[in-house]
Formats: structure tokens, C-alpha cells, sequence
């Protein structure tokens, strides 16, 4: 699966989590899925402890992380 396809699974909207990137119908944000991660928490944790998240969610939100960061990149270098 592209990466395209992985950012259809996060949604911005500005009436869920004041706009942060979400997971497509959670309430859980690309970050809250970093900060899970960067504490050591495995993946197999998260997904037993947000059963409407899956695998497949895990890779959306490491996807558009890696996507911003090139953004923010390409944007302090212009």
C-alpha cells in the first residue's frame, strides 16, 4: 500500500481534537499514536488497548508523520 492510500485513513477536521490529525472515525490523533510509541509502547499494546484501531492505522499515522516532516523540510529550506 502507497502512501496515499495510508493518508486516507487520517482525517483533519476542525471539530474533532480542535483539528489535529486524526485517525478516520476515532477520536485518536497522529500523535497520541507517537507519543504512545516514543514511550515504548508496542504496537500490539495500542491495538489491545484501542480495539477500533488497527495495524493498518499504526502505518497511516507513522506515514503522515514522516509526510509532514519532508513538508517542513522542503518549507525551512525555501
Amino acid at each position: 500500500m502507497g502512501i496515499e492510500e495510508l493518508l486516507n485513513y487520517i482525517v483533519i477536521d476542525n471539530g474533532i481534537r480542535f483539528g489535529k490529525p486524526c485517525i478516520k472515525g476515532t477520536r485518536i490523533t497522529v500523535g497520541d499514536i507517537l507519543q504512545w510509541l516514543s514511550e515504548g509502547i508496542t504496537v500490539s499494546e495500542i491495538l489491545d488497548d484501542y480495539p477500533l484501531l488497527k495495524e493498518i492505522h499504526i502505518k497511516a499515522a507513522l506515514s503522515f508523520a514522516a509526510r509532514r516532516e519532508e513538508i517542513v523540510r522542503v518549507i525551512a529550506a525555501a
